[in-house]
């Protein structure tokens, strides 16, 4: 998601910090391992001056938290070996049991400058789609976060009487009705709107206010569950957290968990959803009980991307499957290693999604020293909708075809570099990201998540890629 700039934090702390935390997880004495640094804040602005607030795109690194890093194990871990986290504790979602989940984020001020609307999404290769964002008040209840697109604005067939539903909302609901097997979630929070995350989760009755707004916000539009994005307890996003948040995200996933539970009894035995996006870097792992949170939760959504972006001066891979040969930062910025520290934390293999990315991140400035791989920059190229981000549709037509590719084997990661204009972009495409779903379904893993649908070019090349690759 776009934004303005994070602070950097220093690898040396940050490793301190990894450190403790996997000395203390099972399997991993010894070892360090974490994730990207931090990046840029908030998110895109369109036209609108809506700001993207969630998992994505300049979020996540801090989804991949930034934990200077080095690893003693480079091996892939198999979640699908004997030796692993039993499969059980907690709920699974019953209509993908047995079927790997693509989950999809669907931005809701992509209406705006993107033109991107909910009947430009192929049902037919997602399995469960995110709405992002609703909002949290001052007094800690879930609210929508941009009444016109969610809920108002008319589309062909819509009509302007009192009291009838219009904007995306709506369109989701036409959306499950021709394709009734697709699951939606609320998605809350988001990097820009956590702020109040913490307040929310600060006692039993505020917690129920919460859980029983959001399910109240979720069930009134006809979502199929909630999706939490708390960017993140204990700190390290826009506002200042607290000590107590990290016990408070377990009970506040817990309230929640009874509230939809409820809400399901009462509507004759259905299972409302809980997901959660999860930071993929240890040190923001140590600030939530991961142990603990997932027996209340279907799917942890794995931020595996934004591990290297603009605001660094070295170019790296945006969303690396491996550890990267020759990367001379922090070991541990990966995709894989993020997943090891969840599965020796207990957290059920199928539960655990992992991130993938329909946009790239680039690089200005680049010396052609090993094709502007792991090179000194001196800034951020102009992007497709902000500096130094593009979107694979915008990378297809206008980058691929001029620039070189080039494939880091190690990394299963592409990037594109033009020696004469001195621009490293890291990007996925179809081939990556048909490894990276050949590796969740080879390792027994829930599936993939991705930030987001308006990315990929009218083909869909990367969702076909993902979804062949996975069923």
């Amino acid at each position: 998601m776009p934004f303005a700039k994070r602070p950097v934090r220093t690898f040396a702390l940050a490793a301190l910090a990894a450190f403790s935390v996997l000395s203390s997880l099972p399997g991993c004495e010894g070892s360090i391992t974490g994730s990207g640094d931090s990046p840029p804040t908030g998110g895109p602005a369109d036209d609108t001056g809506v700001t993207d607030a969630g998992p994505s795109k300049g979020d996540a690194a801090d989804t991949g938290g930034s934990d200077g890093a080095t690893s003693s194990d480079s091996g892939t871990i198999d979640p699908g070996t004997d030796g692993g986290p039993s499969d059980d504790g907690g709920p699974v979602d019953p209509g993908t049991l047995g079927e790997r989940r693509v989950i999809a984020y669907f931005a809701a001020w992509g209406v705006y400058g993107r033109n991107f609307h909910v009947a430009d999404i192929d049902a037919s290769l997602i399995t469960h789609l995110n709405y992002a964002f609703a909002n949290i008040s001052e007094g800690g209840e879930c609210v929508l976060g941009d009444s016109y697109a969610d809920i108002d604005k008319a589309y062909p067939g819509d009509t302007w009487d009192t009291g009838v539903l219009r904007g995306s909302f709506h369109q989701l609901q036409l959306l499950k009705a021709k394709s009734p097997k697709l699951k939606t979630l609320l998605s809350i929070g988001g990097w820009t709107w956590s702020t109040n995350f913490s307040s929310a989760a600060a006692s039993d009755a505020s917690r129920a206010k919460f859980a029983s707004s959001c399910a109240d916000l979720a069930l009134k539009y006809g979502f199929d569950g909630l999706d939490i994005d708390w960017e993140y307890p204990t700190g390290g996003g826009l506002a200042a957290g607290k000590p107590e948040d990290k016990a408070n995200y377990t009970a506040l996933l817990a309230a929640l968990r009874a509230e939809l539970d409820k809400r399901g009894a009462a509507a004759g035995g259905a299972h409302y959803l809980l997901t959660i996006a999860v930071p993929a870097g240890a040190s923001h792992i140590a600030n939530i009980e991961a142990s603990k949170i997932h027996t209340y939760v279907d799917s942890l959504n794995i931020m595996t991307y934004d591990f290297h972006g603009g605001w660094e001066p070295t170019t790296g891979h945006n969303s690396p499957l491996f550890s990267p040969k020759g990367d001379p930062g922090p070991a541990g910025f990966d995709t894989d290693d993020a997943v090891k520290l969840y599965v020796a934390a207990g957290v059920p293999k199928a539960k655990i999604v992992v991130g993938g990315a329909f946009y790239g991140r680039g690089w200005s400035g680049v010396a052609s020293t090993n094709d502007g791989l792991f090179q000194p920059a001196t800034g951020m190229p102009t992007g497709t909708w902000e500096s130094g981000v593009f979107d694979y549709h915008d990378l297809a037509a206008n980058y691929i075809p001029t620039f070189a590719r080039h494939f880091d084997d190690s990394a299963k990661a592409p990037w594109l570099y033009d020696a004469t204009k001195q621009i490293m972009i890291s990007y996925d495409d179809a081939e990556s990201l048909t490894i990276r779903g050949k590796y969740v379904k080879d390792g027994g893993l829930g599936g993939v998540m991705v930030w987001e649908l308006s990315g990929d070019d009218k083909a869909r090349t990367l969702g076909h890629a993902l979804w062949s690759s996975l069923h």
